[in-house]
């Protein structure tokens, strides 16, 4: 059997060495991934000012939640979109104990439309990315209200008039008019809609 010679005994070792540090340093920077558990397809209220905000689960490729992993949620620069605390477009937050991040103090912006929110996770140097897709609308509902709210004013100003003339008549000390044989009643306005008397 023929013995290694020790220049080649040592370079053996080394290699194993690598291998195993080399297995061993995967084994501990697995992939990772980004899930998204709210917020994707929302749709944020422009007129009240309210936003989905969205909240990811970062994860180990076998499943477990990562910990402390560092989450970054970007906001487009713009168009559709919004903003964080102090009109910032970029909130960077630690995943809890659940692997989760929430990107708290979203507000959308005054823009209708679709805009993506990109989630970036870093973990012992692995990354992963994610797209959150939202869109900015101004519910029907809240045009509609506008429309009301100026009708009754429109109203309510015809009904103040209406009571007005209707109060001018009071003063008045005929209560009728003749004509002839002909005696007509006075006409008459009042709050609302109004209308004449015709004539018996």
């Amino acid at each position: 059997m023929v013995q290694p010679s020790g220049m080649t005994y040592r370079v053996l070792c080394a290699a194993v060495i690598f291998c195993v540090l080399a297995v061993s340093t995967d084994a501990q920077t697995a992939a990772i991934k980004i899930v998204i558990q709210e917020g994707q397809g929302a749709i944020n209220n422009i007129h009240e000012h309210r936003a989905k905000e969205p909240v990811v689960q970062v994860l180990h490729e076998d499943g477990e939640p990562i910990a402390g992993a560092s989450v970054i949620f970007q906001l487009p620069d713009d168009g559709p979109g919004g903003a964080f605390a102090d009109n910032a477009k970029m909130l960077s937050v630690q995943t809890d104990d659940k692997g989760q991040a929430i990107a708290h103090g979203l507000r959308p912006n005054t823009i209708a439309g679709k805009f993506q929110i990109r989630v970036t996770a870093s973990f012992h140097g692995q990354t992963a990315s994610a797209l959150v897709s939202q869109i900015n609308a101004e519910p029907a509902a809240a045009k509609s209200n506008t429309k009301l709210l100026v009708i009754l004013a429109i109203v309510g100003g015809a009904a103040a008039a209406g009571a007005a003339a209707a109060l001018g008549h009071k003063g008045s000390t005929s209560s009728t008019t003749s004509i002839g044989a002909v005696t007509t009643p006075p006409t008459i306005l009042l709050p609302g809609n109004p209308s004449i008397t015709a004539p018996h």
